[in-house]
Formats: structure tokens, sequence, C-alpha cells
């Protein structure tokens, strides 16, 4: 039973996701098929948090980027520093599915046992908007403090795009519950890259094209890499959705501005205050990117296809939802203090 459960899940990647049709690894072309092969070869399999992209390119690769050269390829800090980072922010984001499978690769791993998990709850504590600024714990290089902030914003993205188009966990209810971690620990040990050795920083960078870095996120320039995968994601998930209405996308970018990084909870009150005032055409979009950037687990069917009324394409909803996603966490990120001073202030 473990080994017909361990295939499904790193196979059948098309059947956990929701809302969207998942291209097919045979049918893909084009920037979706190439991405598919780097996440084969350095990753050992499209994983569902990647798969749920693929009706939308740029997306896709734009996420592919912020994993791979944020968690996987960067050399500066340990692969079990970094998991932990990506299991706090993501316990902080209340995503089940992103603490079950990054805990079972962190039971694979060996955490350093000075300071990685000190680490990763300082990374989480100085990411809260608003919140304190605790002092790094011991001796961080800028360098890898860029790795682990990167390793950060890359999961404030990606919780919120996995709670939207995934349930709570890649393991069918169906698993007993003796089962379920054995499981998730031999997935882990199955996503691995092809090739032996640590991955090359920077082999996917030229999956998009080159843009400037947001001066709000100068801590990235430390590394190169971290800064050219968030610069590149920014511009090209920004260009992807410019359909999304102008008063929708300076709605958010308001309401991020003053947040103060606590749940918006548990009710949906919240929304309805929020998305009040856009027009009839405006509203499904407005509600769909709100939810999307402060309550990610609080989106339904009925929010859906409301959306869908004025835009119909799986291509459309991944874009808002990416674009929604990438916007907040590229403002959380912009709270990150450089090399260890004062928060850099919001995206402008």
């Amino acid at each position: 039973m473990l080994r017909a459960v361990v295939r499904g899940l790193l196979r059948d990647s098309s059947r956990q996701v929701r809302y969207v049709d998942v291209v097919e690894r045979r049918a893909a072309g084009g920037l979706v098929a190439a991405v598919y092969a780097q996440c084969e070869r350095d990753f050992g399999v499209v994983a569902p948090p990647l798969a749920l992209h693929s009706a939308a390119a740029v997306p896709l690769a734009a996420g592919w980027l912020l994993l791979r050269e944020t968690l996987l390829a960067g050399r500066g800090v340990e692969r079990a520093v970094k998991e932990a980072v990506a299991i706090a922010v993501s316990r902080a984001n209340r995503c089940p599915y992103c603490v079950e499978v990054h805990g079972a690769k962190l039971d694979t791993l060996r955490l350093p046992a000075a300071g990685g998990g000190e680490i990763a709850a300082w990374v989480q504590a100085v990411g809260v908007p608003g919140g304190s600024r605790p002092p790094s714990p011991g001796v961080l290089a800028p360098a890898q403090v860029a790795e682990l902030f990167g390793v950060a914003v890359a999961f404030h993205y990606l919780n919120r795009m996995v709670s939207v188009f995934l349930e709570d966990s890649p393991v069918p209810e169906r698993v007993p519950g003796r089962v379920r971690g054995v499981a998730m620990r031999a997935v882990a040990r199955g996503m691995v890259p092809a090739g032996r050795g640590p991955l090359a920083p920077g082999a996917s960078l030229d999956l998009l094209p080159p843009a400037p870095l947001l001066p709000a996120l100068a801590w990235a320039e430390a590394s190169p890499t971290v800064a050219a995968s968030l610069a590149r994601a920014a511009r090209a998930v920004d260009e992807a959705a410019c359909w999304v209405p102008l008063r929708v996308r300076e709605g958010l970018r308001g309401r991020l501005a003053q947040w103060d990084g606590k749940p918006v909870g548990p009710s949906r009150a919240w929304l309805d205050e929020a998305a009040g005032g856009y027009s009839p055409a405006e509203a499904p979009v407005a509600r769909l990117v709100l939810l999307a950037a402060f309550a990610p687990y609080q989106v339904v069917e009925a929010d859906v296809r409301a959306f869908r009324e004025g835009h119909p394409s799986d291509r459309e909803l991944v874009e808002a939802v990416s674009w929604a996603a990438l916007t907040t966490a590229l403002h959380i990120g912009a709270g990150f203090p450089r090399s260890g001073g004062a928060g850099a202030g919001p995206v402008p």
C-alpha cells in the first residue's frame, strides 16, 4: 500500500489541483515544457504546488524561479535550515500542505544543532508587517541572509497559491494515519535532483527576461541569483496580470500598506468591507485578489464561479491569484532588514 501511495503522490499532480486543469507533461510546449523539464531534472518531480500554475506559463516560470534559486540552489545556507524557514513561514500562513511536505523533507535532513531553529524563527519574526525586529541569532553573512529571506518570500507566495488551489494535505484521506508520515518521508526522499552534487545557482533565470530589483528588496543584492529571481518573477507576474483593473491593484496595495500582519478571520466579514465600492465588473476580481492576499484558505468555489463570469479562462484565474500572492509576498519581503539593519519599508 505504501508503495502505491508514494507512486500516486509523485505521479498524479493533476488530481490534487482544484479549480483549474493541469497541463499534462506530454501535452506541454514552449515555456511550460521548459519549466517542467527543469523541475524534473532539479527537483525530481513537477510537484502539485508548481503544476497548479501550468495554465499560465509566466506565473509557472516565476514560481519555479523563486523555489529553485532560493530553496534548492543557494550554497550559502544548509538546505535543512532553509526547510526550517519554509516550515516556519508556512505555519504562520496556515498552510498545512506546505508544513507537511517540508516537514517530511526536513526529516530526511540533519538540522544543525547550533541555531537552525532559532534562525528560522528569526526570519519569520522579522517578516511580520509591523512586528518587532529581533537581532539575528549568531553571525550571518549578508549573502546568507539574502538566501534565507529569499526562501521566506518564496513561501509567502507559494503558501497562498497552495491554499487556494490544493487541499490541506497531499496524502489522500483514505490513507491510515500511521502510514501518512512514512509515505511523506518516502515522497520527500524521491524529490531530489537527477544528477549528483549541488545545483548550480542561476540555471532557471533565462526562463524569464531580466528586470530591475525593487529598491525595497535591497537586502537581496548580497546574493545576485536571489536578487535576479525576485526581480524577474516580480516583473513577469505583474506584466502577465496587467489586465487586472487598476482600481483593484491600487486597492490591494493600499490595504497592504495598512496591514498589521495579523490574520483577518475567522469570518469573512472583513471581505465585504474591503471589497465595498467596486463596480459589479470589478468586485469578483477584487474579492478574489483580497482573499488570495490576506486569507487564501477562505477561498471557496463560489468565489471562483463569480470570478469566472467575467474571466472564464484558467489562465486568468491563475494570473490573478499569482499576482495577488506575489504582491503580498514582496510587500512582506520589503520589510526585511538589509544585512540585519533597519527595515527597508513597503514596496512602492
